[in-house]
């Protein structure tokens, strides 16, 4: 009877359930467990199994290559932490990816805008959210290469899709037309749809520099601006501290 138990729960892809159900069985006659407390307890455990399965894929979907924790995030490094450590602790806690909002993290280079940006991704990877981490310029390279190998609208759906995006380093380099004109693609159609994090170390009004021109930029910055959170990161650069 068990095996044949066993064969329904993998028709029904309850893969756990059948791994599991004779040393379950035999837990519940050693405890004198009811039947039900007994599937109560099976159940259970294809549904843990199956948080863990999502939890691991959402981090491989990812592209992180770190699992940076917000106890990594020295807040006594500058005032400006300390000053905004309330709200950066209340990203963690994800509630703006729930009301689609957007996070724009301004600062000189080396002052935790990246570190910060992966702590927030990685919390949400392990709440089992769609979760994406690139930097700019990868992500304008991967989307020319597919315009020119004519699998463009494909390639948009992995940056528009994730229900949280993190766009790292925008300003370090500028995009250019079509790198401009991809990248207001990508955040036009994710606007009050998903979130999206950017890191920059250039200020809205040097944006034009980045893109194409000041339209494009001020297209783009209107989105990402219109329902978000701006944390302006001061200090020196924490990597040269010593």
């Amino acid at each position: 009877m068990v095996d044949e138990i066993k064969k329904k729960f993998k028709v029904l892809r309850l893969t756990h359930c059948a791994e599991n159900i004779g040393e379950l069985l035999e837990q519940g006659a050693q405890k004198n467990l009811s039947t039900l407390q007994t599937i109560h307890r099976l159940l259970d455990l294809e549904i843990e199994k199956r948080r863990q399965g999502k939890i691991l894929r959402c981090f491989k979907q990812s592209k992180l290559t770190e699992q940076p924790t917000i106890d990594q995030f020295n807040f006594d490094h500058h005032p400006s932490r300390k000053k905004q450590k309330a709200v950066i602790l209340g990203m963690i806690d994800l509630e703006f990816i729930h009301r689609k909002m957007d996070i724009i993290l301004i600062g000189n280079p080396g002052v935790g805008k990246s570190l910060l940006a992966k702590t927030i991704a990685y919390a949400s990877t392990q709440a089992g959210i769609k979760t994406l981490f690139t930097s700019a310029m990868d992500m304008i390279n991967q989307l020319v290469a597919a315009q020119e190998n004519n699998t463009l609208l494909s390639k948009l759906k992995t940056y528009q899709n994730p229900d949280l995006l993190v766009c790292d380093e925008i300003g370090y380099l500028p995009l250019g037309q079509q790198g401009s004109n991809l990248f207001f693609q990508v955040i036009s159609a994710r606007h009050e749809q998903k979130s999206t994090i950017i890191t920059t170390n250039l200020p809205f009004a040097q944006w034009g520099t980045i893109f194409d021109s000041t339209t494009v930029a001020t297209a783009i910055a209107d989105r990402l601006v219109y329902n978000s959170e701006i944390l302006v990161m001061e200090g020196k650069s924490y990597r040269k501290r010593a």
